[in-house]
């Protein structure tokens, strides 16, 4: 065995030991809230189909017509013979949706992050990051040729401090919408209102913000009362509150453009599946047309945050769709989520470098598409157990 081996293997043990392994489980046939778990039926908290749309009739019937029209791949980049008329008529939805005058569809959310930053990082430039931004936009700016500068996690004041120290003539302000983890939502008013005083960009990355926030579910900017000159740049994802895949960018003609000449991870890869561009347009219909859909999920966060409290669990603030209870403890964030998927429940815990050293946690997320009886199960199996960095697992029922 050689000596780089030797290594891996030895990184793999100190990760194992220091219970930061992950596994991946290989999960049966799902129906929405409900999927097999090694030979059993378990609930879903842990999914992002906050609106329950990725086994919607409607959404799955145009990925059947589409394939059978388009196929089931794109065959090449955008630029190359990958761009249909499928695709278009998406990014001209999108972009209406969000209120901008263009979208640009990307494979993958991580994907956007990196041609955006990539491109609008130049060498003099500083990317100003909250601290708990999503991996994807840390990585975009560390990977740009600019320098990342990290502000304190929601806190306009030391963005304000970090601006004002440093003169450089480009700047670029990068935050989530509503943060994965912990489930807040950033200042964006006052984020916006340092972008303009000090001329630099604003990027909102709204995955887990569109569909779901805001009278009509535009997302975080909505909520705010944000709109396309407060924030020049928007991303969002289609695999979470939409249940498909993909992501987009949306902005000006000039930006959008921009990224189709320069953005290395649009122009150097595989166009989305045609036929899926097709369904993510008939579930972005489909969102807006069932808006009761998002005042199920509004109720459904209510209520487990009431419950929730009366158990005495350690909730984050948190008001989205993004429940997280703190544990602390990798070891017993991990013996945790095995205790309740033994009481039929799917949450998985999530432990660094995903979250800061002694934050692990189970990282709760519900769904229009969970039932009141789903509701209540999660909540009885959180109140068999302790869910304290000191608590002791009990016996689940047999």
């Amino acid at each position: 065995m050689g000596t780089n081996v030797k290594q891996l293997l030895v990184e793999l043990e100190r990760r194992e030991a220091a219970h930061l392994y992950r596994s991946r489980r290989a999960l049966g046939p799902s129906t929405g809230p409900e999927i097999e778990v090694e030979g059993r039926r378990c609930v879903v908290f842990c999914s992002n189909d906050y609106l329950g749309l990725a086994h919607h009739p409607e959404v799955v019937a145009a990925w059947q017509r589409g394939a059978e029209r388009w196929g089931v791949g794109a065959g090449a980049a955008h630029l190359v013979s990958g761009h249909t008329t499928a695709h278009q008529r998406l990014e001209q939805a999108l972009a209406e949706f969000v209120g901008r005058p263009r979208a640009l569809l990307f494979s993958t959310g991580y994907m956007a992050n990196l041609g955006v930053i990539s491109v609008l990082a130049g060498r003099n430039a500083q990317v100003y990051e909250d601290r708990l931004n999503h991996a994807s936009l840390l990585d975009a700016a560390l990977l740009a040729r600019g320098t990342l500068v990290r502000y304190q996690h929601a806190d306009p004041a030391d963005l304000e401090r970090r601006l004002g120290d440093m003169r450089h003539s480009e700047r670029i302000i990068v935050t989530d919408g509503v943060f994965s983890m912990d489930g807040d939502q950033a200042p964006l008013g006052e984020l916006a209102e340092l972008a303009r005083r000090f001329d630099a960009w604003l990027m909102v990355d709204d995955a887990h913000g569109l569909g779901v926030l805001g009278e009509t579910g535009r997302g975080s900017l909505e909520h705010a009362g944000l709109g396309h000159d407060d924030v020049p740049i928007l991303m969002g994802t289609l695999g979470k509150a939409f249940g498909t895949f993909g992501a987009f960018v949306a902005g000006s003609d000039a930006l959008i453009e921009t990224l189709i000449q320069q953005a290395r991870s649009y122009i150097y890869t595989t166009a989305l599946p045609p036929a899926l561009a097709e369904a993510t347009q008939v579930s972005l219909e489909v969102a807006q047309r069932e808006s009761w859909r998002r005042q199920r999920l509004n109720h459904l966060v209510t209520v487990f945050r009431e419950r929730a409290v009366q158990l005495g669990l350690p909730l984050l603030e948190s008001l989205s769709p993004i429940q997280p209870l703190l544990v602390g403890d990798n070891a017993r964030a991990m013996q945790l989520s095995d205790a309740l998927l033994e009481r039929g429940i799917l949450v998985s815990a999530i432990r660094p470098p995903t979250v800061p050293e002694g934050t692990a946690r189970l990282r709760i997320t519900l769904s229009a598409a969970h039932s009141d009886n789903h509701l209540e199960h999660l909540l009885a199996a959180l109140a068999e157990l302790d869910i304290t960095p000191a608590g002791k697992l009990g016996e689940p029922e047999r």
